[in-house]
């Protein structure tokens, strides 16, 4: 396949301007201005049927459709940029190696839906990518892609970058908006929703790091263009993440609706030390975990859902024979009972019983009443206030319900039987 997303990336000194103008860059936005209207551009991005890639997957042309017919002003434009989950770092490769397709994507967006100021909410842990991010904006104003009266028409567009201060509850966008406005990072009731009352309750556009930097692909080749890679009720190309028991970690841009199996042992080389491979977390930490045998499945947003779990950001997590699943587990849960804002009850108080019941476990003093509890306990916390609790307990219920016999053997061993592998 064509590399698209990460067509730059390779090229020495692939974040400054020069090399991204050489490459066709601002080429798409320069389209857009001078020779689409806002709603032609809407309707580009509805053609091509792009669907967020921060996880939740609503489609972009939408959201912007929605942003657009609101007339308060101002209106805000936000990157999500708080790519905080584990084993995500798709996002990272755009902002530090091709840093301006995000500012472009930005552009458009925002001469779309009518917006006059935008920001990028980078996740804490990125500083060097806060660097280059302000670096390229720096860039962009100087050559008059930034600021007022944009390459001489009436467009204007002021774009700033907001760290934030290591909060994973900050990825939902209404927690992000929150947070940006001083305030303590909790998500709001929805609706409204944020593209009618967002940052300082005015409409406000709030898409992904990844999904922004299709959308000069879309404007230059054509939504028709696009809507032809990938699978059909999801097309576009795809940043894969893949980390764990692999040859070859990384991010592999593929087209949407890839199967899993292929991901792994074709791109990503098979499992390290030529091992079984025994479960992947397909979607990211708190996706459903996957069987050996359930891997034949393709990478796209329904397709995972009917396997029983979700695409979410595409960060795959292959574990292998040798990996502790109820270790796994208690690791990944301890995170989400460390990022809950503790908001609600359902969230705050079933992650810190799920963490006390799996190292119980994973120590080998828990008992086979403890998984029906396990289960419980996920069935209450879907009840959340956000989707951080709402998926939190997947990978615990996944497991319990896929690995029964191995949480069950720590149980009757006294002990992990992983812990001298």
């Amino acid at each position: 396949m064509e590399k698209l997303l990460l067509r730059n990336v390779d090229k020495e000194n692939s974040h400054t301007i020069d090399v991204y103008l050489s490459g066709g860059g601002y080429r798409a936005f320069k389209k857009a201005l001078k020779e689409m209207t806002p709603d032609d551009v809407v309707e580009e991005v509805k053609i091509s049927g792009l669907r967020g890639r921060g996880g939740a997957g609503f489609p972009t042309g939408m959201k912007w459709e929605f942003a657009a017919a609101d007339v308060k002003e101002p209106k805000f434009f936000v990157c999500n940029a708080d790519e905080g989950e584990p084993c995500t770092f798709k996002d990272r490769v755009i902002i530090e190696k091709d840093p301006h397709a995000l500012i472009e994507g930005m552009l458009i967006g925002a001469y779309a839906t009518g917006c006059r100021y935008g920001y990028i909410y980078i996740r804490g842990e990125y500083p060097i990518g806060r660097k280059i991010l302000e670096r390229a904006i720096a860039e962009a104003y100087e050559r008059g892609f930034l600021g007022e009266n944009i390459l001489g028409t009436d467009f204007s567009f002021d774009l700033y970058v907001h760290s934030g201060a290591g909060a994973y509850i900050c990825g939902e966008e209404t927690a992000l908006i929150e947070s940006l406005e001083g305030k303590r990072g909790e998500p709001r009731i929805k609706p409204p929703f944020p593209v009618n009352a967002g940052y300082l309750w005015k409409p406000t556009v709030v898409n992904n790091v990844e999904t922004l930097a299709n959308v000069p692909l879309i404007i230059e080749r054509g939504g028709k263009w696009y809507s032809q890679i990938g699978s059909p009720d999801c097309p576009g190309p795809k940043l894969f993440p893949v980390s764990g028991k692999v040859k070859r970690p990384g991010v592999y841009e593929l087209p949407m609706g890839t199967p899993l199996e292929e991901i792994i042992f074709e791109h990503a080389g098979g499992i390290v030390k030529d091992r079984k491979l025994k479960a992947v977390f397909p979607g990211g930490a708190s996706s459903s975990v996957l069987t050996s045998e359930e891997i034949n499945v393709p990478m796209d947003f329904p397709s995972l859902a009917k396997a029983g779990t979700m695409l979410g950001s595409g960060a795959i997590m292959v574990l292998d024979e040798t990996d502790c699943i109820v270790k796994a587990t208690l690791r990944l849960t301890e995170f989400f009972r460390h990022e809950s804002c503790g908001k609600c009850t359902p969230c705050r108080e079933g992650t810190d019983w799920l963490v006390r019941i799996l190292r119980r476990i994973e120590e080998g003093k828990g008992s086979e009443d403890d998984l029906d509890v396990i289960l419980s306990i996920s069935e209450t916390m879907e009840n959340s206030f956000c989707g951080l609790g709402m998926a939190a307990h997947n990978p615990a219920a996944s497991t319990v319900r896929k690995f029964k016999d191995e949480y069950l053997l720590h149980v009757k061993l006294g002990r992990c039987p992983f812990r001298s592998v």
